[in-house]
């Protein structure tokens, strides 16, 4: 076959010989050398920016750029001092953006290592597990429910083998994959006998010959486009549209500036230089790389609390979740599921169940789950012996039967050793039953043995019990089995699971209650059994729905109900995603919890989805916040730290945007007004460096406690409101001491610049003390950091007019003490009036929310 031949319409020994690679797998060395050759298998997700290129990035703000041409303007007018100054700033910030975004870039790498996938492939002639990304052509890949599919390539054997490509085609339902060739012209969504990289697999199972790996699959075709636009989130959105705002009012106000300054006959370069500084003074330039280290600091603070951040966006949406869902297992219960007992029909206890239990669960090879590993456990602890039985089929656990079978030939038994055993949910197994077994017999499964079989099956589900199904039948010898031949079955028995609710997690809903988020039960379990653990944790039991009668109601009907019930039982895969919409659409902040295959949807659909580490693969990469123990108060303790990194990041937003609206304000009418600039270019350069650097800190501040027992969202209309407010107020006390300095100590340029930059940096280290909370500054401490850091600058900038030589290079003089006297009474009054309008402000907000 010419090599031109696609993959898919060449046989699976042509393409092992074409990869030089066997059904035994490759070797150590021959993978090793592949992945060198075809680099590593990843695609979609960027690799770590280098140091240099995130060295390089900070030059991209045209912040930096302005500065840098000011520092062009400077060294061709010889005026090497304000040059070496404005360099140094750049270098400076600089610096200081590429230190933090380091930091926080290497820190959300270290996080999304702890997630890496992996997958079972044969190496060496044994199968292993390896990271999804060291997969390389002519691997063999082992392939189960819930697994992505790690690389483009053809099914070499498959049983029951389903796979979802909606990542692909847009193709809801799931396909079947078979072994076999297709035509070179079949289309990607008829290929029947290929798997795609990035699809997840449904049901069955399948080992699967690696083709194509990272960027050469299907998937890394359209990865640049699928990257080039990804979702914008509400905070990115918000954040970019006030930067758009801030950056149209700044240069109205610098060109505002500059013609005045011209229009008074100013030096042309003084006046350019003034403009370039005002330009960056005036612009939170720092906001961007603030932002992502407050965040990557509260990812890196939630992963030691056992929450790893996958997308630093969903803090926000964390801290904003209203409504929980969740299933109960694992996250209401222990998760520590124990075989309780076997019985028969009648419900005595059953050795004989119990062992052809035993024999469905260990020669299964579907979806690893807690109930068959409990059966497995019991069955080897009571000693039964499987060793001559032989698996001659297996027809694998799906989501729309919810039954698993397995077909089996016990040797010893003659005509009667080849058996059809089926286990699943009690009504699914029931479905397909004829006759029942009593008292070694079996019988016709009349009305009267159903209603029996119904008494007990909702009398040990009300006790908290999970109930399976069990049923039989002979077989005749065949090739293969599949769901047509689960039907004419002998209903065996029950198997009865216990998994106790965890004793303290009825505290932890009502914290959870207390951060304002509501908990929704989601489960597939019966709704018997779903009403007696949400009352042993303190749920109402009575407002329940079940997926028949939620399957009724549509529209306004449905979001009401979703709103009011508390637990939705025997609950489809596909109405989980449509009860997500319907809470959205009452305007509820969703967060879901899952850890199954079936969740995917609903986790992706979700505001903020929630996994755990030991989830499969498909809900894992579905998730925005991965718990690394399904545990309920890890999740609250995630909530309040999500709360606290938003409050953080909210609280430099607002100051900082407040502050520079201020900062516009007064020097857009000291320029008219004064008979010289109000500070040199160089003096406005440091004092924005200066009273940058403890915003820095805002990341590690304490945070009020009422403001984490609430749902937080960004409202760009209240930090509007802010800004407007508290930059006004700024700008009034900039006025006053105007007026003091000119009219009652009748200030030279000298010392008016050198005051006015003191109570100027003075007055924004005060306003981000005072603004950080909502309470009174001698009620809420700042964090250590933050207050050393403003005590530090604060020192700083009374002491720069004492310090040689830096005095003469900022053009410094020194302040007579009654002037530094009066400086300190108008902090004093601006910090009162900052108290008295913080009140009012937050007071007025509360009312109107």
């Amino acid at each position: 076959m010419p090599e031109s031949t696609p993959y898919w319409a060449q046989s699976a020994g042509a393409l092992l010989s074409a990869l030089s690679s066997r059904a035994s797998g490759l070797s150590s060395a021959e993978a090793s050398e592949r992945l060198r050759r075809f680099g590593p298998n990843t695609v979609g997700e960027a690799e770590r920016t280098s140091a240099l290129k995130l060295l390089l990035r900070q030059f991209e703000s045209p912040l930096v750029l302005i500065l840098v041409f000011g520092a062009c303007v400077s060294l061709f007018v010889r005026e090497w001092v304000d040059a070496s100054i404005i360099l140094a700033v750049v270098v400076g910030s600089t610096l200081l953006g590429f230190f933090q975004e380091y930091r926080a870039s290497a820190a959300i790498a270290e996080l999304r290592a702890r997630l890496a996938l992996t997958t079972r492939v044969s190496r060496d002639g044994v199968s292993k597990t390896i990271a999804v990304s060291d997969i390389v052509p002519g691997d063999i890949v082992s392939l189960s429910a819930g697994n992505l599919v790690p690389a483009d390539g053809i099914v070499l054997e498959a049983r029951d083998f389903m796979v979802s490509e909606s990542a692909l085609t847009g193709e809801s339902f799931p396909v079947e994959k078979q072994p076999g060739t297709v035509a070179e012209g079949t289309t990607l969504s008829q290929r029947s006998n290929s798997v795609f990289f990035g699809t997840s697999v449904r049901s069955g199972t399948a080992t699967v010959l690696a083709v194509k790996t990272g960027l050469a699959t299907q998937f890394g075709t359209v990865a640049a486009r699928l990257k080039s636009a990804p979702p914008e989130t509400e905070f990115a959105r918000g954040l970019r549209r006030f930067g758009y705002l801030l950056l149209r009012i700044m240069i109205v106000m610098v060109l505002f500036v500059l013609t005045v300054n011209q229009l008074l006959g100013r030096p042309v370069i003084e006046s350019l230089l003034f403009a370039v500084a005002l330009a960056v003074g005036l612009s939170p330039e720092l906001l961007p790389a603030i932002v992502s280290v407050t965040l990557s600091a509260g990812a890196r603070a939630l992963a030691k609390r056992g929450v790893i951040v996958r997308r630093l966006e969903a803090i926000e949406n964390l801290g904003g979740m209203d409504v929980l869902c969740t299933d109960k297992t694992g996250t209401l219960t222990k998760g520590v599921v124990t075989l309780s007992d076997a019985t028969d029909p009648s419900g005595k206890t059953s050795d004989a169940v119990r062992r052809d239990a035993y024999l469905n669960a260990a020669l299964e090879t579907g979806i690893d789950n807690p109930l068959d590993a409990a059966i497995v456990e019991d069955g080897k602890g009571k000693g039964f012996d499987i060793s001559k039985c032989t698996k001659l089929d297996e027809i694998p656990y799906d989501f729309q039967r919810k039954r698993l079978t397995i077909i089996v030939d016990e040797g010893p038994l003659g005509e009667k050793a080849r058996r059809l055993l089926t286990k699943g949910a009690y009504v699914n197994v029931l479905a397909i039953c004829t006759q029942v077994a009593q008292d070694g017999k079996t019988v016709a499964l009349d009305d009267a043995a159903r209603a029996g079989l119904e008494a007990f099956y909702k009398t040990k589900s009300a006790g908290g019990f999970r109930v399976l199904g069990l049923a039989s039948k002979t077989v005749e010898t065949k090739p293969h089995y599949s769901r047509d031949d689960e039907s004419g079955l002998c209903f065996e028995g029950f198997l009865l699971f216990f998994d106790p609710p965890k004793p303290e997690v009825r505290q932890t809903i009502r914290d959870l209650a207390g951060l304002g988020i509501a908990i929704k039960i989601i489960t597939g379990d019966n709704r018997y059994v779903a009403a007696h653990v949400a009352e042993a944790v303190g749920l109402d039991a009575k407002a329940l729905l079940t997926g028949e009668q939620m399957a009724a109601l549509t529209g306004d009907a449905l979001c009401h109900a979703a709103d009011r019930v508390q637990i939705f039982a025997e609950i489809d895969p596909q109405q989980k995603e449509t009860l997500v919409r319907a809470l959205q659409k009452g305007g509820h902040a969703v967060g879901y919890m899952g850890d199954g295959i079936n969740d995917a949807t609903a986790l992706h659909t979700a505001d903020v989805g929630i996994s755990v580490d030991q989830a499969v693969d498909v809900a894992r990469e579905s998730a925005d916040i991965v718990l690394l123990r399904p545990d309920l108060d890890v999740l609250r303790l995630g909530v309040e730290g999500g709360r606290r990194t938003f409050v953080n990041t909210l609280k430099y937003i607002a100051i900082a945007t407040s502050s520079t609206f201020g900062n516009m304000i007064s020097m857009a009418l000291a320029t008219p007004i004064l008979p010289f600039l109000p500070l040199a270019a160089k003096q406005i350069l440091l004092n924005n460096f200066l009273s940058d650097l403890p915003s820095i800190a805002l990341s590690t501040d304490n945070v009020d406690a009422p403001a984490v027992t609430r749902p937080t969202r960004w409202d760009i209309r209240d930090i509007r409101k802010f800004m407007v407010l508290f930059g006004l107020l700024s700008s009034c006390f900039d006025g006053l001491t105007f007026f003091v300095l000119l009219k009652l100590f009748h200030a030279g340029i000298a010392t008016f610049q050198t005051a006015w930059f003191v109570v100027s940096l003075l007055t924004e280290l005060a306003a981000v003390l005072v603004l950080r909370t909502h309470l009174s500054v001698f009620r809420s401490m700042p964090s250590r950091l933050l207050l050393a850091m403003a005590a530090a600058i604060a020192i700083l900038s009374l002491a720069l007019p004492f310090i040689a030589p830096l005095d003469a290079i900022f053009s410094f003089v020194r302040i007579p003490a009654t002037l530094i006297g009066a400086l300190f009474l108008i902090l004093a009054a601006y910090i009162a009036a900052l108290e008295a309008a913080k009140r009012v402000y937050f007071r007025t907000a509360s009312r109107t929310k």
